[in-house]
């Protein structure tokens, strides 16, 4: 899930700054959706919203960069009420103690001229794991509609469920769960 975020760090387009910017994440446009095998009959989605943070961009140096985002477990969208219920309660994000799923990172590796390796400590149902985020930076320019810098980024990662204390029917229910994150940030003024 998280976050996420991304490759910003991974730019290389010229700038004429030579100290991080500051994005911040614009949460109309982030999702985060995730998808885990149902007894092998189906594959069951998720999605989160309201997702918040920021992106520190150095572009001189992207691997100094760094990404840190939150959003709330109840935010969640499983498309059938019972199913959300069930997720919020202790057997699985806990929601009621663990309200915010967050993730910062603590490295990162560029890989391509818009591709990296984000490594970072994800937090869910009050667990912290490393996780590696496979990113890529899609644009980055002026925004036709805020006429001010933005940019937006892919992501994917798997994590296993019990990982989080979250692997109630594993492995009837699929323990690993694979994570697609799609946001867009705006330069903080």
């Amino acid at each position: 899930m998280k976050s996420l975020i991304l490759a910003a760090a991974l730019s290389t387009a010229a700038t004429m700054s030579f100290a991080a910017d500051t994005y911040t994440l614009d949460p109309s446009h982030s999702q985060i959706v995730f998808q885990y095998d149902h007894l092998g009959y189906s594959t069951t989605y998720g999605m989160f919203s309201g997702i918040e943070g920021e992106i520190s961009l150095d572009q001189e140096d992207p691997a100094k960069s760094s990404v840190s985002v939150s959003f709330p477990a109840n935010s969640l969208i499983t498309g059938w009420q019972p199913r959300f219920d069930h997720l919020m309660t202790s057997d699985f994000f806990g929601a009621d103690e663990n309200d915010t799923v967050t993730f910062k990172s603590t490295s990162i590796e560029v890989t391509g001229e818009d591709t990296g390796k984000i490594t970072g400590d994800l937090t869910i149902n009050g667990i912290t794991k490393p996780v590696v985020l496979d990113a890529e930076m899609t644009q980055m320019g002026d925004h036709p509609q805020a006429g001010k810098p933005w940019a937006g980024f892919n992501a994917t990662t798997s994590v296993l469920r019990s990982d989080f204390d979250m692997g109630m029917f594993a492995p009837y229910v699929g323990d690993e769960v694979d994570i697609m994150i799609s946001i867009e940030a705006m330069k903080a003024d």
